[in-house]
């Protein structure tokens, strides 16, 4: 508004100016028509950016150099006097600058598309009283690449490589390569790889690819975001760790004050809990819905409910049937006037029930099969303070609810953790985190961890 507002003085006072015929009035109205035109480049540019990049804030390396105004206005006037048209002048800058703008369809920015990268590293050192190698969970069968703890000493652990920009006017596109090392053996895989689109109407985007499925809350977050080393353990039970897939989603926004968004997904159904992409490739599917807003000016709450369905057979866990999943989660945050990185209160849980009807092959004796026909539950509540902007401590609960009913038995794990957090900037981190899990009847496993994770180029900013 301050821009257009100058734009309109400038030129109001262009037209007693053209009354004038001396060569120093003329050289005033070339120069004022050099800066309205740079202020009319600049918001074209800001405009076409706000419009184009609804996913991710561009980088330095993406804002296109043409939307700042002349660094000399004086040399500005001579080009623009010897040639008006001259792609370099204030006469032009406006087209350039639009053509630059990242999400245009334009060809003239070669820049505009170049990707943000982003480099995540990740380390630990980590002791643990129980071995992580024998670790086994009483009712709860360990499957998934995060379900349950990592090795003794020190530790790469998983780093992540990403690459994101938009494609054109209408697509954006993300790449995340994980690194991580198993046993002394490093390997690469690809975490996410989708498109989305940016400009369908009426708050709808449709996604493609692999990712993470949005049910739940920490899901479909990226594990670097986390307040703790590890995942809670209904994420390790249910979902090692975090279930992620090659499907579709299609989500919707609505046009409220209150955000609202709706959403369905289909995937391949070949990481656990699911198993084999059965169903000709479309083994699972789910359902999620978020509603959240702000209390005031020092509180903000979000809230959400999933349902993840899908067909297993020969399952990393030893499970063939039907399997569903249900999922609730609630987060809420207070911060003095909102100001959430100087300081504030975090609190979030989420609950989960597992119901399958099916058959159990016990691993060790796959010609041994029993009926599983029944439910389990489990549930996490943590609590983070931020004293200011280089320090948190926080603690979380875990626990989980077996059923005797069933082959795996019933006993019922707990965890207790508390963790303390150094950050130099929000680019880099060293965490402390102590816990005690408490697996199975008679087992304690005690670990100690020493985290460092930091961040290398650009990245995009972090959901709430």
């Amino acid at each position: 508004m301050r821009h257009s507002l100058l734009v309109l003085a400038l030129a109001a006072s262009l037209a007693p100016a053209a009354q004038a015929a001396t060569p120093n009035d003329h050289r005033r109205i070339v120069t004022l028509e050099a800066q309205v035109k740079a202020l009319q480049a600049e918001l074209l540019a800001m405009k076409a950016q706000l419009v184009a990049v609804p996913q991710q804030a561009p980088s330095i390396a993406q804002v296109p150099a043409a939307t700042s105004a002349p660094a000399s206005v004086e040399a500005e006037v001579d080009a623009l006097a010897a040639d008006p048209a001259a792609p370099g002048s204030a006469a032009n800058t406006g087209v350039d600058a639009l053509a630059a703008a990242p999400g245009s369809s334009g060809g003239g920015g070669g820049n505009a598309f170049n990707p943000a990268i982003s480099i995540i590293l990740n380390g630990s050192y980590a002791h643990h009283s129980l071995d992580p190698a024998s670790y086994a969970r009483a009712g709860f069968p360990r499957a998934g690449e995060g379900g349950g703890p990592g090795p003794n000493g020190f530790s790469l652990g998983e780093s992540e490589v990403s690459f994101a920009a938009n494609i054109d006017d209408k697509f954006y596109g993300q790449l995340t390569a994980a690194i991580g090392s198993e046993d002394g053996q490093d390997h690469l895989g690809i975490e996410e790889a989708y498109i989305e689109t940016t400009a369908l109407p009426n708050g709808l985007s449709l996604r493609l690819g692999r990712f993470y499925s949005a049910i739940g809350y920490l899901n479909s977050h990226h594990a670097h975001t986390d307040n703790f080393f590890d995942r809670p353990l209904p994420y390790q039970a249910f979902l090692g760790g975090q279930y992620g897939d090659d499907g579709v989603q299609l989500r919707w926004i609505a046009p409220t004050t209150t955000f609202l968004e709706v959403g369905a997904e289909a995937f391949r159904g070949q990481n656990y809990p699911s198993g084999g992409a059965q169903n000709g490739g479309l083994g699972t599917r789910s359902v999620f819905a978020h509603v959240g807003g702000s209390a005031g000016s020092d509180n903000e709450w979000l809230a959400g409910v999933s349902a993840l369905k899908t067909r297993v057979a020969g399952g990393a866990d030893g499970f063939s049937g039907d399997a569903n999943l249900y999922l609730l989660d609630a987060t809420w945050k207070w911060a003095p006037q909102g100001n959430f990185k100087d300081g504030g209160v975090t609190l979030r849980g989420e609950v989960m029930w597992d119901r399958r009807n099916g058959v159990y092959a016990e691993p060790a004796d796959p010609a041994t099969v029993l009926a599983w026909d029944g439910q389990r539950r489990g549930a996490y509540l943590e609590a983070v303070y931020r004293f200011n902007r280089t320090w948190d401590a926080g603690y979380r609960y875990d626990r989980l609810w077996g059923n005797a009913a069933l082959p795996v038995g019933g006993f019922d794990p707990f965890r207790h953790s508390a963790e303390l957090t150094w950050r130099n900037s929000e680019f880099s981190l060293f965490r402390l985190q102590l816990s005690r899990d408490t697996p199975a009847p008679g087992a304690t496993d005690n670990a100690f961890i020493l985290q460092y994770q930091t961040s290398l180029g650009a990245h995009g900013a972090h959901k709430f």
